[in-house]
């Protein structure tokens, strides 16, 4: 299944859309997070078991998040993970503790995993399209919180260009042992439609 993305007409006018990631994908994925700018931030094992153990239970629908391909103009550009903070209660505490989650609050991580794509925007387009996606796929979601280190200045610009706010900054665990506690938090509400 594909989620429509947003017509992006301040860009290139492509359209980003979106598809569940699943097993036949994952040598991609794996391409994808040895690629040096990806691997930096996400710091993850990137052996095919590696791959497989992290991402086979939300393909196979075993796992509450999801991880969903990004598609520009029919092309895998990118991987956005989005789940409900209500589904990881540990996690969504860590970040309570810095600021307000409130009750159906969503998250999301993402990443470019094509390295000729960086620099052009494509990292907020992605975002701003997976926003839009989950304002229609997830009624009951009013709001999406995003942790971010201090450090990845790419991600927080990427996120503020999509319309994010920074809420808050405080210490969470990093992903990579070589950054520290220090994250910023952002938040965007869904849009109030005019009556």
């Amino acid at each position: 299944m594909r989620w429509p993305g947003r017509q992006l007409a301040r860009n290139t006018g492509a359209v980003i859309t979106w598809r569940r990631l699943g097993e036949h994908d994952f040598a991609l994925v794996r391409e994808w997070l040895r690629q040096p700018h990806v691997a930096r931030w996400w710091n993850h094992d990137t052996s095919m078991a590696g791959v497989i153990r992290d991402f086979a239970p939300a393909a196979r629908g075993e796992e509450p998040s999801e991880d969903l391909l990004a598609y520009l103009d029919g092309a895998p550009v990118g991987l956005v993970q989005r789940c409900r903070l209500d589904d990881y209660p540990a996690y969504r505490d860590d970040l309570a503790a810095i600021a307000e989650v409130p009750k159906d609050a969503m998250t999301i991580d993402y990443l470019v995993g094509d390295p000729n794509r960086l620099g052009h925007g494509l990292g907020s387009r992605m975002i701003d399209s997976a926003i839009a996606s989950i304002w229609s796929d997830v009624p009951v979601a009013d709001t999406v919180v995003v942790p971010v280190p201090l450090g990845n200045i790419s991600s927080w610009r990427a996120l503020e260009k999509a319309g994010f706010e920074r809420v808050a900054v405080g210490d969470l665990e990093p992903d990579n042992p070589i950054d520290g506690r220090a994250h910023a938090l952002y938040r965007i509400d869904r849009p109030i439609l005019a009556a």
